[in-house]
Parts: C-alpha cells; structure tokens; sequence
C-alpha cells in the first residue's frame, strides 16, 4: 500500500471519529433546550438510537445507498462485510464508517422534533424505519448512483441529504405529536418553554462547530492536495457569520443579544456551508453563513406563529438553512472549483439556470418524499406502539422518571418520601 492511500484512510478514520463526536454536541444542545426533567432522557435516547442506526446500516442502510441497483435504490451490499474492497479510493470498512456516522446524524436530527413528549418505544420503532427507508433513498439519489446524481446536483457534506432529510423527518413527527403542554395559549400567543442550561448548550453547539470540520473537510475522502484545508476555512467563516448576523438580527428586533438566537445562528451558517464548502470562494461562504444566520432567525418566528412546536428548532437550523445552503450552490459555485469536484458553475459566475434549477428542483424532491415518507413511517410507529405521545401525566411528571424511573438531575428534584420508621 502507497503512503498516500493510507494517509487518505486515515484522514477520513479520524473525520468519522469527529463526526461521531458530534452526537455529543447533540446531547448537550438538546438537554440545555429543553427543560430539567426530560434531560436524562434526552441524553440517553441519544445513544440507543446511535446503537440502532449502526445495526441497520450495517444491515440494509448502506445496501440501498450505495449498492448496485437502480436510479432509486442500490440492491445490494447488505450486511455490509466486504472490507477489502476499495471505496471511493478508501478501503471498505473506512468509507463504512465515514457514511455510518452521517446516518447516524440525520437521525439525531430527525428526533429533535420527538423531544419532551414523544414515547421511548416511538423513538426505537421510528429509528429502525427511518434509517431503513427515508435516509437511505435521499442518500442513493444524490450521493449513490441515483438519478439526482445523473442531473449533476451538488451537495458536497449534505445540506439536502443530511439535514434537510433529518428536518423533514421532524416536521412530520412535530405535526402528528402535537404541541407540548402550555406552548400555545388559546389566544394562539406562545409560551417560551426555555431550556433549563444555556451552558450545556452552548458548549454543545461549539462541540457542533468543531466536529463540522470533519462533515465537510472529510468529505473530501483524502489529503492530496490538502484541499480539506479550504473546505475547512469555507465552513469556519461561514459559521462565524451566522453567529454574528442572528445575533445583531436578534438585537435589533427584540432590543436584546438573545443568546439561543445566536447559538442558532452559528449552527445554521454551518449547515448552509455544507453543501457549497467545495464549491465557493470564501467570500461566497460569509455571505452564505450570514444569509443563514439572519434566515434562521425569521424561521423560528415563523413556526410559533403556525403553531408547530420545534423544541430544539431543528425545522429552522437544519431544514430551512439546509435549503438555503442547497440553493446558494447554484448561484455561487465558480467555474475552477465546480470542475474540481465534478460539478457545474453557479448562475453568478455564468453557469445560467441549469445547475441553479437541478439544487432547487432536488430541494423539493427530496424535501417531499422524506416528508411524506416519515409522516406514513410514525403513522405506522403509532399503530406499532398503540400512539407516538406520552400521556398529559406524563409529559407533566417528565420523561425522565415516566419512562426511565429516575432523574437525570437526581438531587435537584423533590426527594422521594422516606420510608416509615426509617
């Protein structure tokens, strides 16, 4: 083996590594966004549900990604054992991995819209589903040998396969769970149901922010080149002027630096860079992680006032910024680097409609069907499980001691009566 294919390996054994990591930040986000006695629960569904989405991407995830097959679907490769086999110039169980740990972050997304109401057997039913049957078709479309792909649609980290699909998942499950209790008075006004640590969540969000370097600086598969060091400087400015511009938007409008705004902010510019990281000059990636900063913000506003309930604002983050990222590929992408990575210019560098229209067009086709595909998927979850919520006492009591019998936070919660006599 040459010394270049195993620094590739390598490479990209430790971006999975960092994307892996990234659950963490997800743990930490998530329980800080939301309230003290549904925090252990959150933090613990995190890990079972990583564990069930390995197994069935081992089993039938990656199959339908990247096997033979057809324009829709792979048919082939299941129970994924072949780690001789070279991938995408990496050996088998390196790029299994590398795609495992992306998998395994959709559906991270995708719960954010479970969070503080939704059954522990709903997350396990829909888990094994959505990694099945939903992530993997968007994934073969663009990323396998789909028909997206044939288009010449350009998503280098997963703007569309990634997050949108993730976020699609959770409007469809936001919808059919249902507000929580006390979000929505009846005068339709909202109720800020505030998460319960803004440490915990700012700390996750940075732990986001580093673990990204390996989302989109890895997926450039190697080191020849060392062209994952301007995908990564793309991704660092584009996530430093989201967290600015949500935080002046935020200043400007509410007369405060709301804080969770700007945390939110930070995310959204990475997730619209994650499409484009390979595409655009570093100018184009401050303009793109600003618009997403100052989009997000809007966005949030937007879903109090339809009254769907997004507890860690996984509609906005990862779905309304991820189709913003999706379509500024199409209108930023330059000449020199859309040929370096196999694409085709954006319209502002002359590249006309073509490329613009395959990102939109991709945008509605993959949005719709992971929609409509997770919305029938919990339909199924809800008969499976015989309803996807928890009941009113339950929510209210908390997830942590209704489905686990204990708390997350065990000496910050009324202490249980002693025994008589003792």
């Amino acid at each position: 083996m040459d010394e270049l294919f195993l620094m590739n390996n390598l490479w990209v054994m430790v971006c999975a590594v960092l994307v892996m990591l990234m659950q963490g930040g997800f743990i930490l986000l998530e329980a800080g966004s939301t309230r003290m006695k549904n925090a252990g629960h959150i933090a613990g569904k995190t890990i079972f549900t990583i564990g069930i989405a390995s197994l069935v991407f081992w089993a039938v995830g990656y199959g339908f990604i990247y096997g033979e097959g057809n324009l829709f679907i792979g048919l082939s490769d299941f129970f994924f054992g072949d780690f001789t086999t070279m991938f995408d110039g990496l050996a088998g169980s390196i790029d299994f991995f590398f795609q495992l740990a992306f998998a395994a972050i959709a559906l991270t997304i995708a719960f954010g819209g479970f969070a503080e109401r939704a059954k522990l057997s709903a997350y396990i039913v829909f888990a094994v589903l959505f990694s099945a049957f939903v992530y993997p078709i968007v994934a073969h479309w663009i990323w396998g040998d789909g028909w997206l792909a044939e288009l010449g649609k350009q998503d280098f980290a997963g703007s569309t396969v990634v997050h949108l699909t993730g976020a699609m998942a959770a409007l469809a499950a936001t919808i059919l769970l249902k507000p929580r209790l006390g979000k929505f008075n009846k005068d339709g006004s909202v109720n800020d149901l505030a998460g319960h640590n803004q440490v915990y969540t700012a700390l996750g969000v940075l732990i986001l922010w580093v673990g990204w370097f390996g989302f989109n600086a890895g997926s450039t598969l190697g080191v020849d080149g060392a062209f994952f060091g301007y995908v990564a400087l793309n991704t660092q400015l584009a996530a430093a002027a989201g967290a600015v511009a949500a935080l002046f938007i935020a200043w400007a409008i509410l007369g405060k630096s709301d804080v969770p705004t700007m945390l939110n902010g930070a995310l959204a510019g990475l997730v619209a860079i994650t499409a484009s990281c390979a595409f655009v000059a570093p100018w184009a990636a401050v303009i793109i992680g600003l618009i997403g900063g100052l989009i997000v913000f809007f966005s949030m506003k937007f879903f109090d006032k339809a009254k769907i309930d997004d507890p860690i604002f996984a509609l906005s983050v990862h779905g309304v910024a991820g189709v913003w990222g999706t379509i500024s590929t199409g209108f930023f992408a330059t000449p020199e680097l859309a040929a370096l990575n196999g694409g085709s210019a954006g319209l502002f560098y002359g590249g006309g409609l073509s490329q613009l229209g395959v990102q939109a067009l991709s945008v509605v086709v993959c949005g719709a069907f992971a929609f409509i595909a997770s919305y029938v998927l919990l339909l199924v979850t809800k008969a499976i499980v015989g309803g996807l919520r928890v009941s009113e006492e339950e929510e209210i009591l908390g997830l942590d001691l209704s489905e686990h019998g204990s708390y997350g936070y065990p000496e910050s919660m009324p202490e249980k009566e002693e025994k008589a006599g003792a």
